[in-house]
């Protein structure tokens, strides 16, 4: 491989890298974005799941970062919760378990048919439609303004917005826009949703990493593109960072409506320009 091919070889993984560390908060959709990426330009990251899990990696580390005020106390009062029982901590010892419980339908559902989602729906044709679907869901509720916070929370609530994670292992289904969407539609106030679906997003990202790992560091792909791929690992940690911290501000604002149009302008291109790889 000459300079040259190696350059293009290094940008090809940093905008990889930045394109799935950009869009993984916000609600469009990473994993769709990397197939209509790969479609549109003719490009081919690893076959194995080397790169997917190195990146969502990375984007875990940068929401661990801008949550890490939340982590630490949730830590501290569920702990405390257990060995005292004082009321006092009793909402943020809820919390932790309405996580774990939201969690399990993506965890389940994700080692059983992950391979086979990728396999039938991982097409840039098919990102086109999830995509426009996720717009209505955004456009939906895009002028909801719920009442609940932590303390207000039901099992009912966090297995509904669990399964709306799990819908979107689809790609072109939004992770954080289907657990932002589920939860606003259950009655959660916008900040409770956005906290709720970023620290659910911690467990399985975390999860996956750490099932994978072994495949990752033992692949062929990692052994001989571990620069490119160290790369694209850090510029998702950076994306990621600075997406989160600006689309939280966004959700303050409730500007979702701009992510739907969004989502119906590139679904449609992906749809029709893209439908030769049906």
């Amino acid at each position: 491989m000459d300079v040259i091919q190696e350059i293009v070889l290094l940008l090809k993984y940093l905008f990889l890298g930045l394109l799935q560390g950009f869009t993984e908060p916000i609600p469009i959709s990473s994993s769709g974005h990397l197939v209509i990426v790969q479609d549109l330009f003719g490009t081919k990251i690893a076959d194995d799941l080397s790169f997917e899990v190195l990146v969502n990696f990375g984007s875990l580390l940068a929401v661990l970062t801008v949550y890490h005020k939340d982590l630490i106390r949730l830590t501290k009062n569920g702990i405390n919760y257990m060995i005292s029982r004082n009321k006092e901590y009793v909402d943020d010892f809820m919390f932790i378990v309405y996580l774990i419980v939201a969690t399990v339908p993506a965890g389940v559902i994700g080692l059983l048919f992950k391979d086979q989602i990728e396999h039938y729906f991982g097409k840039a044709y098919v990102v086109g439609l999830t995509l426009i679907v996720t717009g209505i869901a955004l456009w939906v509720i895009r002028n909801l303004r719920g009442v609940k916070n932590e303390g207000s929370l039901t099992i009912k609530d966090a297995i509904i917005v669990g399964f709306a994670q799990a819908v979107a292992l689809i790609p072109g289904i939004s992770r954080s826009g289907a657990t932002i969407v589920a939860a606003m539609l259950v009655g959660m106030k916008q900040d409770t949703a956005l906290r709720f679906s970023f620290l659910l997003f911690i467990p399985i990202s975390l999860g996956t990493g750490v099932l994978s790992i072994g495949d990752v560091v033992s692949s062929d792909d990692f052994n001989t593109l571990w620069i490119p791929y160290t790369i694209a690992f850090i510029a998702a940690i950076v994306a990621t960072y600075y997406s989160l911290r600006w689309f939280i501000n966004v959700m303050k604002r409730g500007n979702l409506k701009y992510f739907a149009f969004y989502c119906f302008i590139v679904g449609t291109l992906a749809l029709f320009l893209l439908r030769g790889s049906m």
